[in-house]
């Protein structure tokens, strides 16, 4: 069956991912719905952008009339819920983003998806799917070096930015109890990859690297983290709203955990034999770099999936380890200079093109 899928937030780095995936592998349509803020980058959907079912709107979730417009027009088969603030430092410096676009925006377009749905055909109803893609940290961290999130660990997140995902997360679980919109849920582990805006950990290191500027690591670098390639996250993701059972939550994971100073030492690591330090004038390794910080606050210690239950009921699991994703993303980042330097000199924000009709 050919879906026709709207993705909220497909100019961020999972959701051109999901776009890219489903414009070069499937024979779905797709609307791309995106506000582009600064985390938002048509450039990272520049080899898709001509096709013939891709098309783009820039339109912000909390505009109600907007998205009743889109939904009209695009006659969405499917939601996938991507467009979110999600960086926890700037969600302690200013939570009230967060709140406005994680939970309003949820529920404004849970009730745009409603409106729609509710004037569908009764077997257009049926097959209707809203998919919530949310995040790991809503549970939490973990006590045990062995213990794992599942889809019925409890809540409790340590950050603004967490805890807004978790009350999206609430919403949309009650969106579907209470007027029976059918949805679904997943929450993944840390994705890195291609397309990945600076001030995230990984390509933030590997940045810094090539610039020469410290590494900076927060606390002692024990702090564990499960780490998902994006392309194999894309791909789950279509999984779940195409194959996935209503009203179900998947745990999404990429089966590596590894301690964040580790994962700092492996991109010096990679750098050191791709881009020789001796080569630039130095005469040891990146590795001379890594400086620690004070720990941010409320700084969880260790996140890790069981992701058992989508491998099991749809057959999804990584294609990358964490060495291959690692060495595929560094390599990225050395022969894309040009996106990444558009990035951190702002002017991919010029990139302003217009909405696709």
């Amino acid at each position: 069956m050919n879906h026709r899928i709207l993705v909220t937030g497909g100019a961020g780095f999972i959701g051109s991912a999901v776009v890219r995936h489903l414009i070069e592998s499937t024979t779905h349509h797709v609307a791309n719905l995106d506000k582009l803020t600064y985390a938002g980058n048509l450039e990272s959907l520049s080899s898709i952008a001509d096709s013939s079912r891709y098309r783009f709107h820039q339109v912000d979730i909390c505009n109600a009339g907007a998205l009743d417009q889109v939904f009209a027009e695009f006659r969405p088969t499917a939601v996938m819920h991507l467009a979110a603030e999600s960086h926890v430092d700037r969600s302690i410096d200013g939570p009230a983003e967060f709140i406005q676009t994680n939970m309003v925006g949820t529920y404004t377009l849970l009730e745009a998806a409603r409106r729609y749905w509710n004037g569908l055909a009764d077997d257009a109803k049926a097959a209707f799917r809203f998919h919530h893609i949310s995040t790991d940290e809503v549970y939490g961290d973990l006590e045990g070096t062995d213990d794992l999130f599942t889809e019925t660990t409890p809540y409790a997140p340590s950050s603004p930015y967490s805890a807004s995902k978790a009350s999206s997360d609430h919403l949309v679980r009650a969106w579907q109890r209470t007027y029976g919109l059918p949805t679904l849920v997943t929450n993944c582990s840390n994705n890195y990859g291609p397309y990945h805006f600076p001030e995230k950990l990984i390509p933030h290191m590997i940045l810094n690297a090539l610039a020469g500027k410290p590494l900076p690591v927060y606390g002692d670098g024990s702090q564990i983290r499960d780490w998902l390639y994006v392309e194999d996250h894309a791909r789950a993701l279509v999984e779940v709203v195409t194959r996935g059972k209503v009203g179900e939550t998947y745990n999404i994971g990429g089966h590596n955990e590894k301690r964040n100073l580790e994962v700092v030492e492996t991109i010096c690591d990679l750098l050191d034999e791709m881009v020789p330090w001796v080569d630039r004038g130095q005469t040891s390794s990146y590795r001379e770099l890594i400086t620690f910080v004070k720990d941010r606050p409320g700084h969880d210690r260790r996140y890790a999936i069981d992701a058992s239950k989508i491998e099991r009921e749809l057959g999804w699991k990584p294609q990358e380890t964490f060495q291959s994703g690692i060495r595929k993303t560094v390599r990225w980042y050395l022969d894309n200079r040009q996106w990444w330097e558009r990035v951190l000199d702002g002017s991919y924000q010029l990139a302003r093109l217009g909405e696709k009709a």
